[in-house]
């Protein structure tokens, strides 16, 4: 066969030359604002496309949406793959035609039902922090699956966070496999942007901005974050080795319940400081979820259980129907403390971070540690707090907060602890309730 050596035009910088030769089956490279990553991805699949010789190669390209994929990288691949003789560019379908059979493609991780089904030689995901976090496990990865171990991914981006992104990169680091790879460069690594253009950017960006876009810092948070990454993540390292230390505190029970299709229905305990590993359920109907509502308040025995009242109406009746103490939050209701809250869900959204701050223990969920670092918030011309709605994070292209929405129930309003009968419990829903107050301000309250 006759080999043709084609320059199409890629000189990489030193750092990408390293790159290139140790890259691994699966690569998550960190890489700063303006350091070059989309070039060195772009070129890594026109590589790959170019050196395959079965016929039938297909790669992708894949941003958090379409429209960026197209923004971002097309004029790329028009630019380097333009070279290649016979090469034929279908913009209506984002897709480049080698003339030795490979395709490269690019594709929204907004949209992931077009990445299902297909078989992928090889893939790179740019900016993964701002992607789905069930793309790699759930679509992706099973993508590669047929043609391994041949296939493989590339994960580009920026740190925005504990997310998709951070976990692979995390679990890159540690992986002894030999299969994956890891690597950060940050600005001082690269040199690549001009010292006068840093300090300008040093001068009129925030700490956080600066130490998360130029210096590749996962613990760096927005700056209007409520709870942020430092917080999260010391609660995570926070553990209860003992119930008994618990004794005397409130046991509670938060329900998010599901509003569209890929929102989760999310079940959460929490028994004073210590929050339990919340119970994820999607595409649950509701007297389904009100079977595993009442299994859990039936073994937990809690003190109080807040159900989310914004979609939870059928879930709440029958709850009541069966005799249990259900308390209906509407999230969009008037908080307790108006003067400084716009809504009973940023009041309780900040009662949780008063508690995280105080000494609370999270479990070591990513979905839930991605929610609790989700919202953002500002404040209205009375100068109360107002919380970032779901419509504007769904917008952002982050998944609904639903496992954090679930634990905030928990501080819908102050619980004290329901004093206990040696004799037999009562059965009624009347009963039940007289046997505590749920707005009783009291200092387990604040537990």
């Amino acid at each position: 066969m006759r080999v043709e050596n084609i320059d199409i035009g890629y000189s990489p910088r030193p750092w990408q030359m390293q790159i290139h030769a140790e890259l691994a089956r699966f690569s998550v490279l960190v890489v700063h604002r303006r350091g070059g990553k989309t070039v060195l991805a772009v070129n890594s699949l026109i590589h790959a496309a170019l050196d395959d010789q079965s016929g039938a190669g297909r790669y992708a390209y894949v941003a958090p949406l379409l429209k960026m994929s197209k923004a971002v990288a097309w004029d790329y691949f028009r630019q380097f793959a333009g070279k290649v003789p016979g090469v034929i560019f279908r913009e209506s379908e984002l897709r480049v035609d080698f003339p030795n059979g490979s395709r490269i493609r690019l594709y929204g991780a907004d949209n992931p039902d077009s990445l299902r089904g297909i078989k992928l030689s090889g893939v790179c995901v740019d900016e993964v922090a701002q992607c789905p976090p069930e793309l790699w496990g759930e679509v992706l990865r099973p993508a590669l699956a047929d043609l391994a171990p041949a296939s493989w991914a590339l994960f580009i981006g920026t740190p925005k966070g504990v997310n998709l992104f951070s976990e692979l990169y995390q679990s890159a680091i540690t992986d002894e496999s030999g299969n994956w790879y890891a690597a950060m460069w940050d600005v001082d690594r690269t040199s690549v942007i001009d010292p006068i253009e840093l300090e300008d950017a040093r001068r009129t960006m925030s700490d956080a901005q600066y130490r998360q876009e130029f210096l590749c810092d996962f613990s760096a948070s927005q700056d209007n974050t409520l709870i942020t990454i430092d917080i999260v993540s010391e609660a995570v390292q926070r553990h209860i080795n003992d119930e008994a230390w618990l004794e005397g505190l409130p046991k509670i029970i938060g329900v998010d319940v599901a509003r569209f299709g890929d929102d989760r229905s999310v079940i959460q305990k929490r028994w004073g400081h210590h929050a339990y590993e919340p119970g994820v359920h999607t595409k649950i109907d509701n007297m389904a979820l009100v079977g595993l509502v009442a299994q859990e308040y039936n073994e937990f025995k809690p003190d109080a259980l807040f159900v989310d009242g914004g979609r939870g109406e059928g879930v709440i009746d029958r709850l009541r129907q069966l005799g249990y103490p259900v308390i209906e939050v509407q999230f969009g209701a008037r908080a307790s403390n108006d003067a400084h809250f716009t809504n009973k869900r940023s009041e309780m959204w900040d009662g949780m971070r008063a508690w995280l701050e105080a000494g609370g223990c999270l479990p070591n969920n990513r979905h839930l540690k991605q929610d609790l670092n989700t919202p953002t918030y500002s404040f209205d011309q009375s100068n109360r707090m107002v919380l970032e709605k779901k419509e504007s994070i769904k917008k952002r292209g982050l998944p609904s907060p639903d496992l954090g929405d679930a634990l905030a129930l928990t501080f819908a309003f102050p619980v004290r602890v329901k004093p206990k009968f040696d004799g037999p419990q009562p059965a009624d829903s009347a009963q039940l309730k007289h046997e505590y107050d749920p707005y009783a301000e009291s200092a387990m309250g604040a537990a």
